[in-house]
């Protein structure tokens, strides 16, 4: 049975346009009235208690432990590696499929497995142990390039090589809907005069997707393009909180580091894969040619619609930006061969993420720093207000989903309002 076949329905309603029909069964932990956390999925606005499901017996031909589903993250499920998530989505799929009368027509079991997803609350569905962000979307490094650099000479000389990379914090990584306070930290305002002190005036989001991976090889052994993807897991969107200020004064010799590790947003369910399979695309030439290990065959890119709105206090919400995933330069399985080449070890539930995600053209930039040329062309809102950056109140959400004419799936979205800085 393949859970990807289009023609699948559910006996389970989906609204028209629904991010979550029978082909995506994201996977996410959740709690309700009943429980403090369960492993989940969602089918249109019906969320799915897996560990009722385990327990009333539905998926009693799988292998997992009576306590995977009832843990407060992913990750002692991610330890049954690919084939054990694989096996979970098509027994789910084939439960839900609109002419399974199995669980369809118990009344009182589908009392305890289904829930309104109005009466739940999202938790954080993983425990990352290790986070990396990735500078992997040309368009955004060159335009960061000429920013800051001669123009003719945007990217770096080894950005063509490698997929360039940095580790991050992963503590202050949060759940969409949590607020983001104002960060402070040290800026040169004026080139002239010491560094000062105070909040960051330039406060910015990025426009990224993240994977997730299974456990890796051991310490010592590497990942290759052509196996990458058996170690991924599934992807989220992403927002890396920017303080650009802050960065611009730090970040040289070493990179990032109080501009960033306040706080960077995912979205609370993850989309297999497996799920995005039907979407996947090629991405961008890759010239001068890439050296051996980082060499892969077939479409690894993936095709989904990203956008991202700003909701000023009390206003409406203003679209700035629509984008897409496969303008990555760097895919995936070449950022996570990159990752592992030199034997560093990956493990269950350590993330990944792209870096901005910013396409060719001014309104699919991903990051404000591009959208406004570094504040030199304000964004004006339906308020009538502008913005340079993100002020105080303003609420960023940020979507994603694919549709390639036949089903669409989609992530949800990551949403969090900026209050100010604390004294």
């Amino acid at each position: 049975m393949n859970p990807n076949n289009p023609k699948l329905k559910s006996w389970v309603e989906v609204p028209e346009n629904s991010d979550f029909p029978i082909q995506n069964i994201p996977l996410g932990v959740i709690s309700h009235r009943d429980k403090e956390s369960v492993v989940a999925t969602r089918i249109g606005d019906t969320i799915i208690d897996l560990h009722e499901l385990q327990k009333l017996g539905y998926l009693k031909d799988l292998t997992f432990d009576d306590d995977v589903f009832s843990a407060d993250s992913l990750n002692p499920l991610l330890t049954y590696g690919k084939q054990g998530t694989r096996d979970l989505r098509t027994a789910i799929s084939s439960i839900f499929q609109i002419n399974n009368d199995l669980l369809r027509d118990r009344d009182e079991h589908s009392l305890r497995v289904l829930k309104k997803a109005a009466d739940v609350s999202m938790l954080f569905p993983l425990c990352i142990g290790d986070y990396t962000d990735f500078y992997s979307s040309r368009e955004h490094a060159t335009n960061v390039g000429m920013m800051f650099r001669d123009p003719k000479n945007a990217l770096l000389p080894n950005w063509l090589h490698i997929p360039v990379g940095y580790h991050g914090r992963s503590s202050s990584i949060i759940l969409s809907g949590q607020p983001i306070i104002r960060p402070k930290g040290q800026q040169r305002i004026d080139e002239q005069k010491p560094p000062v002190f105070g909040p960051t005036r330039l406060l910015d989001f990025e426009l990224e997707m993240a994977f997730i991976t299974y456990d890796g090889r051991p310490l010592g052994d590497s990942i290759s393009t052509q196996d990458a993807e058996d170690f991924i897991f599934g992807m989220c969107l992403f927002n890396d909180w920017s303080a650009r200020d802050i960065q611009k004064w730090e970040y040289v010799p070493l990179g990032p580091f109080l501009a960033k590790n306040f706080a960077s947003s995912i979205s609370p369910w993850i989309v297999t894969l497996d799920a995005l399979e039907p979407y996947k695309t090629k991405g961008p030439k890759q010239d001068p040619e890439v050296l051996d290990y980082l060499k892969y065959q077939g479409a690894k890119n993936v095709d989904i619609h990203l956008e991202v709105c700003i909701t000023p206090d009390k206003g409406e919400p203003n679209t700035v930006s629509r984008s897409n995933f496969k303008y990555m330069y760097w895919n995936m399985a070449q950022q996570l061969a990159h990752h592992t080449v030199n034997g560093c070890n990956v493990r269950a539930g350590d993330m990944m993420a792209s870096g901005t995600i910013s396409g060719p053209e001014p309104s699919s930039y991903g990051s404000m720093l591009e959208l406004t040329w570094r504040g030199s062309k304000p964004i004006k809102l339906n308020d009538s207000t502008e913005r340079k950056f993100i002020a105080d109140g303003d609420t960023v959400t940020m979507t994603g989903y694919c549709d390639n004419g036949e089903v669409r799936i989609g992530f949800g979205e990551v949403t969090n309002k900026v209050l100010p800085a604390k004294e």
